[in-house]
């Protein structure tokens, strides 16, 4: 245990990297590991990749208090947020500097500021790396 404390504290310094979930599932691939904050309290499910700059948050007060849930086979691209108790569905690619605050429904593609969301089958077809 004191190991592995260790070795997340040397890559918090070094490269930014805030994860302290217990709840990621399998095949988690980080693309250009720097800057990557995952809050404890969020979920997130099999396959997904996270990039440079991301954001995976907690709201503390209002009507999304809380951290999100992140399905199976997402794709989370370069200095994107993703904050408060909202569900992010399966197949769902987040287009890079993208700010989600609503849920979002399976095979999706989300887009800009206003958390603009586009329906499309296969969303992250050659997008995901490594899956297991």
């Amino acid at each position: 245990m004191i190991f592995f404390k260790a070795v997340r504290e040397h890559l918090r310094k070094k490269y930014g990297l805030e994860i302290d979930s217990p709840h990621i599932g399998r095949g988690l691939y980080l693309g250009h590991p720097y800057n990557i904050t995952v809050s404890p309290y969020a979920i997130i499910g099999d396959n997904c990749n996270l990039h440079k700059g991301v954001t995976v948050g907690r709201e503390n007060r209002g009507e999304r208090k809380g951290a999100p849930v992140i399905g199976d086979k997402v794709w989370i691209g370069i200095n994107a947020t993703v904050v408060g108790n909202i569900k992010i569905g399966n197949d769902v690619m987040i287009a890079p500097n993208s700010f989600v605050n609503c849920d979002i429904p399976d095979h999706s593609i989300v887009i800009g500021n206003s958390c603009c969301i586009h329906r499309k089958d296969n969303a992250t077809e050659g997008y995901i790396n490594r899956v297991v």
